[in-house]
């Protein structure tokens, strides 16, 4: 996958409107009961980020940004300034917000998740772009200093040694979407003050 290890400029980020999309098929029946099956197993955000343009710096600094990633061509980090941490938005994150796995004795790499949790259902996201220095672990509880890492390109925690049978692996992290834009065009607008603007800039989530 075509991608740049970079964010997306996060004073015009906090601005943007999206967030997660899903795709469900629904069939109305002769007896006007429906069948609802859903086509997509995760769900997939979109983003306009015309939204956060205020200034005419804004509009050169996405423009420039747009150029640099060849369009739809390669994608790039964005922080969606409304999901972008293990825990509550009030809260700071810590080792023991997610549970990324559990020790068998044998397998030393884990990936990072975030579990969704609305009554007795919950839906488990991957994370595969956790913020640089960030990320935070914990064995069973105990949060450790060291004896692991993780690749900030996949979202992969990887133990120098297997964590035993049966304990719970833990983290905490911030974290960005992988996004490409998903158009190959900017309309950009000049009104009589040199002021500018874009009518849209959407992005897409990128899923592998």
């Amino acid at each position: 996958m075509a991608f740049h290890e970079v964010r997306f400029p996060d004073d015009i980020s906090r601005g943007a409107r999206g967030g997660p999309e899903r795709r469900t098929q629904i069939v109305e029946l002769a007896s006007g009961d429906e069948e609802r099956n859903a086509s997509w197993a995760n769900s997939r955000r979109r983003y306009d980020v015309a939204y956060g343009i205020r200034r005419a710096d804004d509009l050169a600094a996405v423009v420039a940004f747009f150029e640099a990633r060849n369009g739809r061509l390669y994608g790039f980090r964005f922080k969606d300034w409304a999901d972008w941490k293990s825990c509550a938005p009030s809260r700071t994150p810590s080792a023991t917000d997610q549970v990324i796995g559990t020790g068998d004795g044998a397998t030393t790499a884990f990936q990072l998740v975030k579990a969704y949790a609305s009554g007795a259902q919950t839906w488990t996201r991957t994370i595969t772009k956790p913020v640089v220095g960030s990320v935070t672990v914990a064995v069973d509880g105990v949060e450790q200093a060291g004896g692991w890492s993780v690749d900030t390109t996949t979202g992969i925690v990887s133990f120098d040694s297997a964590p035993a049978a049966g304990v719970s692996i833990t983290a905490g992290f911030e974290f960005d979407v992988p996004v490409r834009f998903d158009t190959d065009t900017l309309d950009v607008t000049l009104d009589l003050e040199r002021l500018g603007s874009i009518t849209s800039i959407p992005l897409l989530e990128i899923r592998r």
